[in-house]
């Protein structure tokens, strides 16, 4: 993954071309981006990922689990159209909708929809 606070990032010193410059202007582009400079905006350690009152990760388990119906439910019915011998299996098809219905009905009375943040 990219770092995005290296020097070619500060300053501009990817466009003026760094690298054919020499190791004097990468020098100081490092020395601007490590908080050496008074000028410096950025620091390095910032982690922003883990700022802010909410844990790393999203929604809550029975959200997951509701999702998780509804997936398996649209899978048994996509399933039920394509894999009969002589056309779709309807009866099957009809118990993917259930099961769809029953996690749609489940991420309703949960509230699913207020775990974004």
């Amino acid at each position: 993954m990219a770092n995005q606070v290296d020097p070619a990032t500060i300053g501009g010193a990817a466009s003026r071309g760094a690298a054919a410059q020499g190791p004097i202007l990468a020098a100081q582009s490092a020395s601007m981006v490590h908080g050496d400079d008074e000028h410096s905006s950025v620091p390095a350690t910032t982690n922003v990922a883990q700022l802010g009152p909410h844990p790393p990760f999203h929604g809550r388990t029975v959200s997951w689990v509701a999702v998780s119906i509804i997936m398996v439910g649209f899978l048994v019915g996509g399933l039920a159209l394509i894999l009969g011998h002589h056309g779709p299996t309807w009866w099957l098809f009809w118990i993917g909708v259930g099961v769809s219905a029953l996690g749609i009905l489940l991420t309703l009375a949960t509230n699913t929809f207020e775990d974004w943040y």
